[in-house]
């Protein structure tokens, strides 16, 4: 556990703080949301993904854009399996191209990621918070690290211990873990990461016995057996706008994912679950919160590694 203590140092983001680019770049975040305007006019469904980028470039490494980065010989993190999903690499190519016409070497790839998760989930109708900016980009990006047991990312089938066990040794809550659950109220899944719900829950030719009935004779129609291509929408009817609707699925037992699921089995995280989609929720200014939280780990500031001239590799 040493070594993971050091892996996430610098978790309370010192170093970050609002306005980072205020002299050395003044339009940077204007710069960065007028061109996921023009992104989500014609590819909304681009919201899910480009969110969870940061997500997955937090978890590991902590948030130095060592995600982006390309290998030769495939062998740096986006080529890992829980990454092969993700999608929307050139639309951070085409923010950092953008930023470059302006303040050339001034913006990190970090910092995009971060400010481009923020503004998805504004044009989706979600909330806006501020973001603390000032992350330098990391060196290294290893295949192996997000499938690392003990610190690689929280895969979709893991149990509310082992979830909550996930988020805390990045100096997250289990609050920040069911509030940052509902950023999967955009996006969609590979029928591959349920489809054991579906059909073959313990080995036996069983369901989930968790799942609603109806919704997995519902799934079954769109999703059969070894299916690695199709994908189904985490929050049905409201995939590409950012509401509370994944937290209703979820209490009505209608999470797609096992990970969804297990919010159901712990007190804290159920309550929020039932208060998210209450009269006077707070989701929407926690998810702000939590955010600017996740955006603080194992941060490079100051000196720290570089800022990237393209995204996708080292300088």
């Amino acid at each position: 556990m040493v070594v993971l203590a050091i892996i996430f140092s610098h978790a309370d983001g010192q170093g970050l703080k609002i306005g980072f680019y205020e002299k050395s770049c003044p339009h940077a975040e204007k710069i960065v949301f007028n061109v996921m305007k023009d992104v989500m006019a014609v590819a909304p469904s681009l919201s899910g993904p480009l969110l969870r980028m940061h997500f997955h470039d937090c978890f590991i490494r902590g948030c130095d854009g060592s995600v982006l980065l390309d290998s030769p010989t495939n062998q740096s993190e986006k080529f890992s399996i829980p990454n092969l999903s993700l999608r929307g690499y050139n639309i951070i190519d085409r923010v950092k191209t953008e930023l470059e016409k302006y303040c050339s070497g001034v913006v990190s790839c970090a910092d995009i990621s971060a400010l481009v998760a923020r503004d998805v989930t504004v044009l989706t109708k979600g909330p806006f918070w501020e973001v603390e900016t000032g992350r330098r980009d990391g060196r290294i990006s290893l295949i192996g690290d997000p499938i690392n047991p003990v610190s690689g990312l929280p895969p979709f089938f893991l149990n509310i211990t082992a979830l909550k066990q996930s988020f805390a040794l990045r100096g997250l809550s289990v609050k920040d873990l069911v509030v940052l659950s509902g950023g999967h109220t955009l996006g969609m899944s590979h029928c591959s990461s349920f489809e054991n719900r579906l059909y073959n829950f313990t080995g036996i030719g069983d369901t989930d016995p968790t799942m609603d009935q109806n919704y997995i004779a519902r799934l079954k129609l769109k999703c059969k057996p070894n299916d690695q291509t199709t994908i189904a929408e985490l929050d049905p009817g409201s995939f590409k706008t950012f509401d509370d609707s994944y937290f209703r699925l979820v209490n009505k037992r209608r999470g797609l994912l096992q990970s969804d699921a297990a919010l159901l089995d712990d007190p804290e995280t159920k309550a929020y679950m039932i208060q998210a989609t209450s009269y006077g929720s707070t989701f929407f200014k926690d998810f702000g919160v939590s955010m600017v939280k996740m955006g603080r780990i194992g941060v490079l500031t100051g000196s720290q590694g570089e800022i990237r001239k393209v995204c996708s590799k080292v300088n």
